[in-house]
């Protein structure tokens, strides 16, 4: 009788751990290039030792190398995409176990979900699934500081497959997958003003910081609870000193919205926006982002089989979204049916406190691999 792929799992359950622990003790800093091509060989390593498939090095200069891994063939593509990048810097949190909880820089976000893509992998080969299309894990090495050198890629090999899958860090505590994410935009507002004496000639100058206010109150404005968009005014900063009017002041702003409708407006609003204070001069940069990952129909289909198979294995699947992005954002935006947060549960991302519980590695590989099977037949 062939071996199901969750047994298989389940019989590999402390392998599953070393690799983890392989990914993690490999830190890997976004803007830390040794770090991160050293993390990016050992990914390397570990797909060649566990799913031995064709691996492609892209090559990159500011940033860690990137690659795609792939297994299959055929005309029809699966795509799965992640990062091996980390928000931490070298040394600034400890590896370390307690209780079957694995912590360390990148456990949770996303190591533990490259973990389980890898397992998933060679799960569906060492129990014999015929693999008929051909399946793309991409992993890239900027994602935490915006993809700028990793997002035509990913957007090229998704307009080239029929669903993504994101095994991105899964919603904290409770274990759900992600079916819809915010969409992001970062603007930044500057602002010329005319400096003269604060006591002397004070109506003769151009406050900038004066003008920002205004600027900030009105962009307020657009801040809108019910429909899940959000205005951040992240850092503000101008002037010189008390007795003199400012002739500098600038800010960065955070939006967050829920659709791709929204985030055009609030573009357009963000860069029309027109002085208050005559002579007052106004330059907006910025744009958006990342469109949101909108909750389709098909996403829901992708979960209601996902919540089928979690069934078989004796528990309930949950969905929700994020305020956050991720790279999935990118791939919805191009109509592709895109489910994120199929990581393994824990919690604590971008803190100290980031782990995952290891006995939720062999269900995560599971699901993923038992998805992967159901389309690939």
């Amino acid at each position: 009788m062939m071996q199901t792929i969750f047994g298989y799992l389940e019989q590999h359950k402390r392998e599953m751990k070393e690799t983890l622990i392989r990914l993690v003790e490999a830190e890997s800093p976004s803007r830390n290039k040794l770090l991160s091509d050293r993390c990016g060989q050992v990914l390397a390593d570990l797909f060649e030792e566990l799913v031995g498939g064709q691996i492609e090095k892209i090559e990159k200069e500011s940033v860690g190398n990137q690659y795609r891994f792939s297994i299959g063939s055929g005309q029809e593509q699966i795509l799965i995409i992640g990062h091996y990048d980390t928000v931490w810097d070298q040394a600034a949190i400890p590896l370390h176990e307690e209780d079957g909880i694995l912590y360390g820089p990148g456990v949770f976000d996303m190591k533990g979900g490259l973990t389980v893509t890898l397992w998933a992998l060679k799960a569906l080969k060492s129990t014999g699934v015929d693999l008929n299309k051909k399946i793309v894990f991409l992993v890239t090495s900027d994602e935490e500081i915006g993809s700028l050198h990793s997002r035509a890629l990913i957007e090229e090999e998704a307009r080239k497959s029929e669903l993504v899958l994101v095994p991105e860090s899964s919603i904290s505590n409770s274990g759900a997958v992600k079916t819809f994410r915010k969409g992001i935009g970062i603007f930044k507002i500057e602002v010329t003003g005319t400096a003269v004496h604060a006591g002397i000639n004070p109506w003769e100058g151009v406050s900038a910081i004066d003008e920002l206010v205004l600027q900030l109150q009105e962009i307020k404005k657009l801040d809108n609870r019910e429909a899940g968009i959000s205005i951040n005014i992240g850092t503000i900063s101008g002037g010189t000193r008390t007795n003199v009017v400012a002739d500098h002041a600038e800010a960065m702003i955070d939006v967050r919205f829920t659709t791709k409708a929204q985030g055009q407006m609030l573009d357009a609003a963000i860069r029309s926006c027109l002085s208050f204070i005559p002579r007052a001069v106004i330059d907006i940069t910025g744009n958006i982002n990342r469109y949101p990952m909108e909750e389709t129909k098909e996403v829901l289909t992708l979960f209601s089989e996902l919540k089928e198979i979690a069934a078989g294995h004796g528990y309930v699947l949950q969905n929700g979204g994020s305020g956050g992005a991720s790279d999935g954002n990118f791939t919805a935006t191009l109509g592709i049916p895109t489910i994120d947060g199929l990581g393994p549960m824990g919690d604590g991302a971008h803190a100290v406190n980031e782990h995952v519980l290891l006995k939720n590695l062999p269900y995560r590989a599971a699901l993923i691999a038992e998805l992967l099977e159901r389309k690939l037949t």
